[in-house]
């Protein structure tokens, strides 16, 4: 460690992460209110005044995933034209429209408009969040940051959880409307991105960012050289034509780490986890256990916190391949036994109660610590700087997209063919996963833009463009 390193600090880093991240926090909290929501909905006791039936709840749940796509197209205009900091506001923006909509009347229509908002916002959680993240970071502690809105969106589902199991329905929305109010005014003092800051010519401004950012003078030759690279990389990005998606395919790296990359965001957003997460009440409720399924399901939240925990603490130390591919392998396993389940529960044997919540404890850790955070992660890594924002922001839109259908067809083939049609799609949708991330996914732990590039184009001479 260099004098200048061991004079600097990393706690403005974490601070700023940490404030960011209460927009990932309250997504946490979106997400965990359709699960205890859903049996209220359903009830004589709804809100709306009626029961909802399957198909009505099912596009309340999925809704969120389709206004996604649109959520991100928004966003890859807004962070390249307006900076990463102003992502973060109109995300907060959303999230308070949000909790509004569900605070007048009940019905139907408020409640997919409020689903739609959040969905909006939180395709800002996985796009603007962690190339935000990535960008104040510094090399050394750069996986453990962007890691920290896995355990924020999980301690949301929690708390969300603990408050829709023992809170009355307005009671609850009424404690979480001021949350993204809050973080509105807090995130209007914290710094834009050093790299956005050069990229439009305020370099005096990206040099007290970046000295604040890591504890140090202005003056200080660590700063003086990270601006610099800054510069070049600037000055470069402004020398080549206007990349488009043309570009992309035909430049070797690029197009392969963008091929990979859909992929994985295929599998992710089409693995089951997301499903379990949107109907855990009513899944518990079919389990079999006799006590309250609400309470059952808050070791749901409580084993999504524990996955996130694991990464954040073993991410920079184990590396992002063999995390992402163990969780998607164990949560092969957890649908095979939950689908084996279902299966003997329909010839009249009963398995065990406790394996289906087992099995679900098991891939609600795998989606907290691997299967959701690590893919995004891994994009904001493997990409170049000209290409990150444009590329990040497709991935989220296809995501979400994904995530849209999986909710209707989980849906769709539960009501229709039974659980354990669903089950079996998503044992083969996981093992596929985990083939890709063994077989086809570079490791990003520790390496370069340069050293990416030149793995992804397996060996390639010719020296590939280094921007970070």
């Amino acid at each position: 460690m260099t004098s200048s390193q061991s004079k600097g600090h990393t706690r403005v880093q974490w601070a700023i992460t940490i404030l960011c991240n209460l927009t990932v926090f309250t997504y946490g909290l979106q997400c965990g209110w359709m699960s205890p929501a859903t049996v209220l909905l359903q009830s004589p006791d709804s809100p709306t005044g009626r029961p909802l039936s399957a198909s009505e709840v099912s596009w309340v749940a999925s809704s969120a995933s389709l206004a996604g796509v649109l959520g991100a197209f928004v966003f890859i205009k807004t962070v390249d034209r307006f900076g990463r900091k102003m992502g973060i506001l109109v995300m907060s923006v959303l999230q308070t429209l949000v909790w509004v909509m569900k605070l007048v009347p009940a019905s139907t229509t408020t409640l997919i408009t409020a689903r739609v908002f959040s969905g909006m916002a939180g395709a800002g959680c996985f796009h603007v969040v962690p190339m935000y993240v990535k960008e104040i970071a510094q090399d050394s502690i750069r996986g453990s940051l962007s890691s920290v809105a896995a355990l924020a969106q999980s301690i949301g589902i929690l708390i969300m959880f603990l408050m829709g199991g023992f809170l009355d329905y307005y009671t609850v929305l009424w404690i979480v409307v001021g949350l993204p109010i809050i973080t509105l005014a807090m995130c209007l003092k914290a710094p834009e991105s050093p790299s956005y800051l050069v990229k439009v010519g305020k370099t005096e401004e990206a040099t007290r960012v970046l000295a604040f950012l890591r504890g140090l003078d202005v003056e200080d030759k660590e700063i003086q050289n990270e601006v610099e690279t800054l510069k070049r990389e600037d000055e470069y990005y402004k020398s080549i034509p206007n990349i488009s998606m043309a570009t992309v395919f035909k430049t070797k790296p690029w197009r392969k780490a963008f091929i990979i990359m859909i992929l994985v965001i295929l599998v992710h957003a089409s693995n089951g986890s997301f499903s379990v997460l949107n109907y855990t009440a009513t899944l518990l409720q079919d389990s079999g256990m006799n006590i309250s399924p609400e309470l059952q399901s808050l070791s749901i939240p409580i084993f999504m916190t524990l996955g996130s925990i694991i990464t954040i603490t073993t991410i920079d130390k184990l590396g992002r391949k063999l995390i992402l591919g163990s969780s998607f392998a164990a949560t092969a396993v957890a649908f095979a036994c939950m689908a084996i389940s279902s299966v003997l529960k329909m010839y009249g044997w009963m398995a065990p109660a406790w394996i289906n919540v087992t099995m679900m404890m098991v891939l609600i850790c795998c989606y907290g610590g691997g299967v959701c955070p690590l893919p995004f992660i891994i994009m904001a890594e493997i990409f170049n700087f000209q290409i990150r924002a444009k590329l990040m922001g497709y991935l989220v839109m296809l995501a979400w997209f994904t995530s849209f259908i999986q909710l209707v067809v989980f849906s769709e083939l539960t009501n229709r063919f039974g659980a354990h049609v669903s089950f079996y799609m998503f044992v083969v949708i996981n093992v596929l996963a985990t083939a890709l991330v063994i077989l086809v996914l570079p490791e990003t732990k520790g390496k370069s833009i340069e050293e990416l590039e030149k793995e992804l184009t397996e060996g390639r001479r010719k020296k590939c463009v280094t921007m970070s």
